[in-house]
Formats: C-alpha cells, sequence, structure tokens
C-alpha cells in the first residue's frame, strides 16, 4: 500500500479516553490492529473517497465501535459474507475483533476492492479475509455462510433478497439498521417470508459499552427460496474463494 496522505484537520484515527474502555472490551489484544485499521480510513479511506471527511472524527463511536459491538451476535468460527462492504463496514471491523471467523467482503465497485485488497493485507488479515469483487445476487450459489452481515446498504426487503440466500439452511441474516428498524419490519415482514426468513427479531448490540448501542435486524433463513438461475453453492470457508 502507498503511504496515506493525511488530509488537514483529520484526526478520527485519534482514540478518546472516554472510548478506549470500550475499544479495549470489544477488540482485546487486537485493538493495535484496529487503531491501524481507523488511520487508514482516516487517511486512504477520505483521499479515496470511501469516507467522508465530516464522517472521519467520528470513526472509532460511529463506525468502529458501533460495528464491532455486532460480534456479540456471531458464533465461534463462523463464517460471514459482508454484503456491499465497502470500506470493510462491518466485515473488517468484525474479523478484527473476531479472529476465530472467516470473512468474504462483497463489493461491487473497483475501486472499494482495491482498497479492501490493500486493507486486508496491511493489517494481516489475509488468511482470515477474502475479498470478492460483484454484486451480492451474483453470488448466488457460489457462497453460503453461517451469517451475512450489511450496514447501510438497502431497505430490508431487497436487503433479504440479496442476502438471504448467501445465508446457509439455518444461518443468518444481520443487518445493521437505525431508528427506522421496527418500522421495516412491520413494511416488509411478507417480502421477507415470501423470501425463505422467519420472523424478525431485533437487537441492541453493546449495551452498557456504547451510546447508543447498535440496532440489528436478524434473519434466519428457514426455507430454501432460490432463483432457477443461481448455480449449486458451496460453503463459504476460512481462505475461501478469491478473485
Amino acid at each position: 500500500m502507498t503511504e496515506p496522505v493525511i488530509p488537514d484537520g483529520v484526526t478520527g484515527s485519534v482514540l478518546s479516553p472516554d472510548l478506549r474502555p470500550a475499544a479495549e472490551a470489544l477488540f482485546g489484544d487486537r485493538l493495535d490492529t484496529a487503531t491501524r485499521y481507523v488511520e487508514l480510513l482516516a487517511t486512504d479511506g477520505v483521499v479515496r473517497g470511501l469516507i467522508g471527511p465530516r464522517e472521519a472524527p467520528r470513526l472509532w463511536d460511529r463506525h468502529l465501535l458501533n460495528c464491532a459491538a455486532v460480534a456479540e451476535l456471531i458464533s465461534p468460527s463462523a463464517t460471514v459474507v459482508d454484503v456491499g462492504s465497502g470500506a470493510g463496514l462491518p466485515g473488517i471491523v468484525l474479523a478484527v475483533a473476531r479472529p476465530d471467523i472467516s470473512v468474504i467482503l462483497v463489493e461491487p465497485l473497483a475501486r472499494r476492492t482495491a482498497f479492501l485488497e490493500e486493507a486486508v493485507a496491511a493489517l494481516g488479515l489475509t488468511g482470515q479475509v477474502t475479498v470478492v469483487r460483484g454484486r451480492a445476487e451474483e453470488q448466488i450459489g457460489q457462497l453460503s455462510a453461517d451469517v451475512v452481515t450489511a450496514r447501510a446498504v438497502a431497505p430490508l426487503d431487497r436487503l433479504a433478497g440479496w442476502c438471504l440466500p448467501l445465508a446457509s439452511l439455518g444461518g443468518r441474516l444481520l443487518a445493521l439498521k437505525g431508528m427506522s428498524a421496527a418500522e421495516e419490519i412491520v413494511e416488509h415482514g411478507d417480502a421477507v417470508a415470501r423470501l425463505g426468513g422467519g420472523t424478525a427479531v431485533i437487537h441492541q448490540c453493546g449495551v452498557g459499552l456504547i451510546d447508543p448501542p447498535t440496532t440489528v435486524v436478524e434473519i434466519v433463513r428457514e426455507r430454501e427460496v432460490v432463483p432457477k438461475t443461481a448455480k449449486p453453492s458451496r460453503r463459504a470457508g476460512r481462505g475461501g474463494r478469491r478473485r
């Protein structure tokens, strides 16, 4: 990775004393790795248009800790597919917080996948994290994981259509949502059911550690509803598919 250019006034990589206890609890002995990732986001991420300059000062509280809190919902040694990974949120964050899981970052845009590949290498996550360039619907029949994550990607009905087919039967979609989570569940419940999903459940993650907690909508894939054009699936594992 080339030496990042630090934009004027960007201080997002600084972990404030009031956030340090939560960061230490969520990242443990990988806090230094999380710090390096924040530095990449605050420099290269801003310069390359993956992170807005106004977001840089809030990287720790609004992005890193918010994403890392979701790790409490992921079982040991799980395989995770992160859809629309962008700059690696939440996929890279979860990989740093949970060294026992394997993560595949699915992202269609070339400039973003280039950043993700560079970040994975720079953070020493190559054996744990794989980057796949493509749309989620193109991976149906190619990837199957215990957990599929998505953050600020789309409304719940479209999200379920893209993500549920990537989860194994009994696997889960974990969608990071905001205050509209309950409304989306009511509005899109029928569509989720038609896609093979069970009743959506709202979780508040990081209670007692971060304020506000992270709102996550969990949907279990109860039935197989796969497009006829999809290819036979194979399980995504550690050091899985690479492009």
